[in-house]
């Protein structure tokens, strides 16, 4: 059973950068398509960005595009962060499931998730 672990929230002033991880065990996030999703305080839960596993395409949602990378090195998954604004503060979760397919940022597609790591952006 995969799981995943996520870590890097934290607390940033408006323009600031952060850098979060994805890490998994029992398996390897390289035969996974993963995403990033976040949700707000009485927000519904939104994609964020995802990353296939095969050619490494991306995607990302509107509103970080130009702000936000995601990124695959040594067995973890990475979503930098940058230009940070108040409206990114959420609860910032990893999700993982098999595909070989290109990469989905519709929850409904993703069979492993995390527990989720807090980013507040603000002054």
């Amino acid at each position: 059973q995969l799981q995943l672990v996520e870590s890097g929230g934290g607390l940033v002033q408006p323009g600031g950068s952060l850098r979060l991880s994805c890490a998994a065990s029992g398996g390897s996030v390289d035969y996974y398509v993963i995403g990033w999703f976040r949700q707000a305080p009485g927000k519904e839960r939104e994609g964020v960005s995802c990353i296939s596993r095969s050619d490494g395409n991306t995607d990302y949602a509107d509103s970080v595009k130009g702000r936000f990378t995601i990124s695959r090195d040594g067995g973890s998954v990475y979503l930098q962060m940058n230009k940070l604004k108040p409206e990114d503060t959420a609860i910032y979760y990893c999700a993982a499931y098999r595909s070989s397919r290109r990469c989905s940022n519709y929850a409904e597609s993703y069979a492993y998730w995390g527990q989720g790591t807090q980013v507040t952006v603000s002054s």
